[in-house]
């Protein structure tokens, strides 16, 4: 058996954070978890144009899926630290970058790394 390559290495770890997120949020249902598959599609086709961006594909899946969800179901993740106020997503930053995390703009505070809203939430987490 071949071993994984590096870059499908990055897009299982990807997959695996963007998941968590997803669990986390109890919104794994099939048909989302068939949005983030998409993204590591389109995402795999990507990287190989760019190499050298394997260290953005957490944020960019994250973000994929994402604006994904808004088409169809409408904001996710929504913000933990807001208690009062309408309801609003949290965004990915960077936008494109290394260790990507989710923050509330509106409070202006990082809310956890993409993968691990679990513990930001009082959810699980996969670390």
């Amino acid at each position: 058996m071949d071993p994984i390559s590096p870059l499908e290495q990055a897009l299982h770890a990807a997959r695996a954070l963007v998941l968590a997120d997803l669990v986390a949020g109890e919104v794994a249902e099939a048909d989302v978890v068939s949005l983030v598959e998409d993204s590591i599609v389109q995402r795999r086709w990507w990287v190989e144009q760019w190499p050298d961006g394997v260290a953005y594909l957490p944020g960019l899946v994250a973000q994929d899926v994402q604006d994904a969800l808004l088409d169809r179901y409408g904001r996710w993740p929504l913000c933990p630290v807001c208690g009062t106020g309408d309801p609003h997503a949290l965004d990915v930053e960077p936008e494109l970058g290394p260790d990507p995390h989710w923050v509330c703009h509106k409070a202006g505070v990082k809310v956890a790394s993409v993968g691990a809203l679990g513990a930001a939430t009082g959810g699980t987490t996969s670390s």
